[in-house]
């Protein structure tokens, strides 16, 4: 359900009062991104949070990014395991080896994406929603599925490729955050915005 903030703005009631998640919810969520990088963090961030909330994962993404090298996948393909074991010890992140290691790896499938001349990253995962944003018309959270089968044909694709943690809710949730899909309610002042 949405609700009204003391600012009087409505919002998706899962924004909640903290002012880093309402910050994201207004600023971030559902917001088309197109950066072949940016694309790339945030597919490894959403599958950090499995098992998480995101809360946890907004309060350390500044940790995420001092620790993984900004992101930067050409860096992240070429860790070995003293730096895997130094992630391991990093306090400031999620420490999940298999999420870690799947980091990497996911690091090298992008590489491969984008020496493949597809249009790269971007391209290749916005071709799952035909190149533009799908706009919902939920009322209700409860409307909101977990997946969808553009989402669970992301995840087999992207596990073809040899990425891992993207299953199909963690790509629904990944199209939602980076705006392939609109699914702010409808009452919500963003769903008119993005």
């Amino acid at each position: 359900m949405s609700r009204l903030h003391p600012d009087g703005r409505t919002r998706c009631g899962w924004s909640g009062d903290e002012p880093i998640y309402v910050a994201y919810h207004d600023e971030e969520w559902g917001v088309p991104e197109w950066d072949d990088q940016a694309l790339y963090e945030k597919l490894i961030l959403d599958g950090f949070q499995a098992g998480l909330s995101w809360l946890t994962i907004l309060r350390k993404r500044d940790n995420f990014r001092a620790a993984f090298d900004g992101f930067d996948p050409a860096v992240i393909a070429g860790y070995d395991d003293s730096k895997v074991e130094a992630l391991m010890a990093d306090a400031g992140i999620v420490r999940n080896r298999a999420k870690i290691l799947a980091t990497v790896g996911n690091a090298r499938a992008w590489l491969a994406i984008m020496e493949n001349g597809d249009g790269g990253f971007r391209d290749y995962l916005w071709s799952f929603v035909d190149g533009a944003p799908k706009v919902n018309r939920w009322r209700s959270t409860d409307q909101v599925p977990a997946e969808t089968p553009e989402s669970q044909a992301m995840s087999k694709d992207l596990k073809q490729r040899g990425f891992r943690f993207c299953g199909p809710t963690i790509c629904y949730a990944f199209m939602q955050a980076v705006g392939m899909v609109n699914d702010h309610l409808v009452d919500c002042f963003r769903h008119g915005e993005v």
